[in-house]
């Protein structure tokens, strides 16, 4: 990572159908479908829906044979239909799947944590995908680690590199390259620590997968997309992401626009700017920068503490270096001007830029400047990225997957619900989970949990 000036970190490049993703190509956005995958039209038409948004990459659940097998359908129809689109096919639980599908699609994507490098179901899926020119996955997530992995690290940023280095290891032991990595969690200072930990490590090896970024369960609405822009954005502005997805409680085509905004916003990052004391910089650890407290209120503005306004198009950089180069230490307010319109554009904008000045530790306070919202809005968005960046907590907060084919209830409707009943809880978090696969894990540290286990 150059703290100095914006820089992609170097990743070859792999072909997923006609997408090729990696440093020397533009970041991928993708979405995933919510159809049972069992049925062909339904998942057909969402598909359809997706790409029409604007997303060249669509992934689907395959777990069980049925759905497996499916899979050579949907992909013969949306060919039909005059469709390119690259095809993911999702693995859990039951490795034999993954061959299944490899037969049909252009990616499979398989969790760590539950499958296993040690009897040579690795070596002889990446035997098929080599074969087919299919590109393999290795989608580690923070609330499913392997018992093994859990037990010796727990479910810690350090774990979910463990369990990926031991797939990647073998990957490259077999020589192929054509891989993508990815460290999801709900969480967004760990999915963070995940990914930079993950750097480092394949940095130290000589490894240059791409790598695809999100953050899973962000939930729906403005919180949703704030949620998911402070984490992705912390990444992008690191250099770090070939492929993001916004995961969101709504229907998948809603993500598009969102990464879509992610991706032209990281586009161009010019900007050289020097940090003098890059030692006071913790990347990979959650450290307050040290300063003194001082009170304040709207109405008696003093100048104890410092107002750090970006006016580049590199405003976190800008940002970061002008903090980590004060010799006061005094608390600072990070501030940066949107002239956009829209809600949502100020408010995933302002999250890219600004959360992770607060995920990393550096800011003390928020000046979000957007004068064609009013001050209820702006400061709704504020409040939102201080809790998304885990800094500060003001409402109920709501980890809620965006479902796949193997939700077998309306998870929109029962997160509407859920809301509706529990939003005056403040400091209270929620887990509302489509399935087993992550459910239970990523609402480890949720105050009440709702997953669903059968049709309903």
């Amino acid at each position: 990572m150059n703290l100095n000036e914006f820089s992609r970190r170097e990743a070859h490049e792999v072909r997923i159908g006609q997408t090729k993703i990696g440093s020397q190509h533009p970041i991928a956005v993708q979405s995933m479908t919510n159809t049972p995958t069992a049925d062909t039209q339904k998942s057909v038409e969402q598909i359809k829906r997706i790409a029409d948004a604007g997303a060249p990459i669509v992934r689907l659940t395959a777990q069980g044979r049925r759905e497996g097998e499916n899979l050579e359908s949907i992909v013969v129809k949306i060919r039909e239909d005059g469709y390119d689109t690259a095809i993911v096919a999702d693995i859990h639980f039951v490795p034999e799947v993954a061959s299944i599908a490899a037969r049909y699609v252009d990616k499979v994507r398989i969790n760590p944590g539950n499958y296993r490098t040690s009897n040579g179901e690795l070596e002889a899926l990446i035997a098929q995908c080599r074969e087919r020119g299919v590109a393999l996955r290795i989608g580690v997530n923070h609330g499913s680690l392997a018992k093994r992995v859990f037990d010796e690290w727990g479910d810690t940023p350090e774990g979910m590199v463990h369990s990926a280095m031991e797939f990647l290891r073998v990957c490259r032991r077999e020589d192929f390259d054509q891989v993508v990595v990815s460290m999801k969690s709900s969480n967004t200072r760990v999915m963070v620590h995940a990914y930079r930990l993950l750097v480092e490590a394949m940095e130290s090896e000589g490894m240059t997968y791409p790598i695809h970024l999100g953050v899973t369960e962000a939930g729906n609405g403005l919180e949703g997309r704030i949620k998911s822009a402070v984490g992705i954005g912390a990444l992008l502005s690191d250099g770090i992401g070939d492929t993001i997805r916004v995961s969101l409680t709504e229907a998948p085509e809603n993500e598009v626009p969102v990464a879509k905004l992610l991706v032209e916003h990281y586009a161009s990052r010019e900007g050289v700017f020097e940090v003098l004391h890059p030692e006071r910089y913790h990347p990979t650890e959650f450290v307050r920068r040290t300063d003194v407290m001082t009170p304040i209120t709207h109405d008696e503005l003093t100048d104890e503490y410092s107002v750090v306004e970006a006016v580049s198009n590199n405003p976190t950089a800008e940002l970061r270096a002008a903090i980590l180069n004060m010799e006061q230490a005094q608390p600072v307010v990070v501030k940066r001007r949107y002239d956009d319109e829209d809600v949502e554009v100020v408010a995933v904008k302002a999250a890219a830029d600004l959360g992770v000045l607060f995920l990393d530790g550096l800011a003390d306070g928020i000046w979000v400047d957007a004068p064609a919202l009013s001050a209820d809005e702006i400061r709704d968005i504020e409040l939102m990225i201080l809790q998304a960046a885990r800094v500060r907590f003001s409402h109920t907060e709501y980890i809620a997957c965006p479902s796949c084919g193997r939700t077998l209830y309306d998870i929109e409707k029962t997160l509407a619900d859920i809301k509706s009943r529990t939003s005056h809880l403040k400091n209270l978090k929620i887990g509302i989970m489509g399935c087993i696969v992550n459910g239970p894990g990523e609402m480890a540290d949720a105050d009440y949990g709702y997953v669903g286990a059968a049709a309903g």
